[in-house]
């Protein structure tokens, strides 16, 4: 587990970061318990060791126009690394995708899409992603509404995982 690494202060500060990637240092370090300096230096390390990769915020796709969300569930022809590789990174390229996840089982691939309406993903998946080299196969479901949108991962459950094991 790479958490050997990490300590319960370190723990707490991404805790924290998760929760709210834009509170000051100095609140975070009143919230974990510590000076800011350390504090600050911490977090620096927290990045370059890459358990931080960014901070971004919480946008509302509907409040900005993007109606329709879409998982579609990719099979491709050839599951040869170079092959994954090269739908992987063509899906980087594709604006629509905002996620992309290699699965164990039936299905290659599920990709999350966002698009302004229907039509436009209509486009998408006709003109760029059913034509795309090695696709096999391409099954839809549109979200009807969302029930729990959680960013990384449940700190709690980590805890006390390490509190058992310690």
């Amino acid at each position: 587990m790479p958490t050997h690494r990490l300590d319960p202060i370190d723990r707490m500060i991404l805790a924290e970061l998760q929760a709210d990637g834009r509170m000051t240092n100095v609140e975070l370090a009143r919230r974990v318990g510590i000076s800011a300096p350390p504090c600050l230096r911490r977090v620096r390390t927290l990045e370059e060791q890459g358990f931080i990769k960014g901070y971004h915020a919480d946008v509302d796709a509907r409040e900005l126009g993007f109606e329709v969300q879409v998982f579609a569930m990719v099979g491709l022809v050839s599951q040869a690394e170079s092959d994954l590789r090269a739908f992987e990174e063509r899906c980087r390229e594709w604006p629509l995708v905002r996620e992309c996840h290699m699965l164990n089982g039936e299905v290659d691939f599920i990709l999350k899409c966002a698009a302004p309406d229907l039509s436009t993903f209509q486009s998408f998946l006709t003109g760029d992603l059913l034509t795309a080299p090695n696709v096999a196969s391409v099954k839809t479901s549109l979200v009807i509404r969302g029930a729990k949108d959680e960013p990384g991962v449940p700190f709690d459950v980590l805890e006390e995982r390490l509190s058992r094991n310690a």
